[in-house]
């Protein structure tokens, strides 16, 4: 950071500036956050900012609303098949791309080059052209000119389904971060191992993913996140077939809406409710992610 930068936080103007887009952050926040405490009758009634601006807002916080979503029937068993869906689908396309990224980062042969701008390219396809094709492959698997290449497995509705779907879609994004962060590692280590008569596997294990932890944490605590929040691939390959299978996402905004759309003031004490896994793996983690994101941009 230069000193021109530097006195350019310094100014007045720059400090009203942040502390304005501080604000227009927080007062959503915070209207979101207040909501969750005001019962629906009172929702419906009156804003939540007239209700400061009045004084009501006081007499009217409860937590109806919280115990409503709480003791709702279905919900241990909801954040049950989020954790079954999201723990295997961060585990398989780390494992996967770690292998993967090595590959890329230190290993020479032919087309490698090719071979990953496929990866990269495949990053672009929109997740929702694929649900679709990956529904009709599971069921019914796959045939190329009579022979079958992948036989028919019908895991729609399994928790499998879903491992592999988001396996595929987490996967060129998890080899692209990774060989990123593998390729600032340093080379004199990984050349004297070699020198030393080290196999792959053996500077793999021992040497580059020790040295990895940070990266393949940052990469696990945003594919945990995604895939927890995630409330599209959850229902097109496992809630719909089965309603006892939904994920926390799915449960909540069920509730949220109710059967005519009578219980929509419950979205926000909901969506509180399922914050608080990803809140708690991010802030634990977070360290991990910083370090991982910085020690894949920086070189040198």
């Amino acid at each position: 950071m230069t000193r021109d930068t530097q006195k350019w936080y310094d100014k007045p103007v720059s400090k009203l500036i942040l502390i304005t887009i501080a604000l227009t952050w927080f007062f959503p926040i915070f209207g979101f956050v207040l909501s969750s405490f005001r019962p629906g009758e009172s929702i419906k009634r009156t804003t939540w900012w007239d209700a400061v601006f009045t004084g009501q807002i006081w007499s009217e916080l409860t937590l109806e609303n919280y115990s409503e979503i709480f003791f709702a029937d279905g919900l241990n068993r909801s954040f049950y098949n989020s954790f079954a869906v999201t723990i295997p689908s961060t585990i398989i396309p780390i494992t996967i791309a770690a292998f993967a990224a090595y590959a890329f980062a230190f290993m020479e042969f032919k087309g490698k080059n090719v071979m990953f701008l496929l990866v990269v390219g495949s990053m672009i396809i929109p997740l929702q052209m694929s649900l679709v094709p990956l529904l009709q492959l599971f069921k019914s698997g796959a045939e190329v000119f009579g022979v079958t290449i992948i036989p028919a497995l019908d895991i729609n509705g399994t928790y499998v389904a879903t491992w592999f779907a988001h396996t595929g879609f987490g996967l060129p994004l998890a080899t692209f971060l990774l060989r990123d962060f593998m390729m600032g590692l340093p080379k004199s280590v990984i050349e004297s191992a070699k020198i030393d008569g080290a196999s792959n596997f053996t500077t793999f294990f021992k040497l580059v993913l020790p040295l990895s932890v940070a990266g393949i944490a940052a990469f696990g605590t945003f594919q945990f996140l995604w895939v927890y929040n995630d409330f599209l691939v959850a229902n097109v390959f496992l809630g719909i077939y089965r309603p006892e299978n939904l994920v926390v996402t799915s449960h909540v905004s069920q509730l949220a809406v109710g059967q005519f759309g009578e219980a929509w003031h419950l979205r926000t004490s909901g969506a509180i409710i399922s914050m608080i896994v990803p809140l708690v793996v991010f802030f634990s983690l977070q360290r991990f992610f910083i370090r991982g994101l910085i020690g894949g941009a920086v070189k040198g």
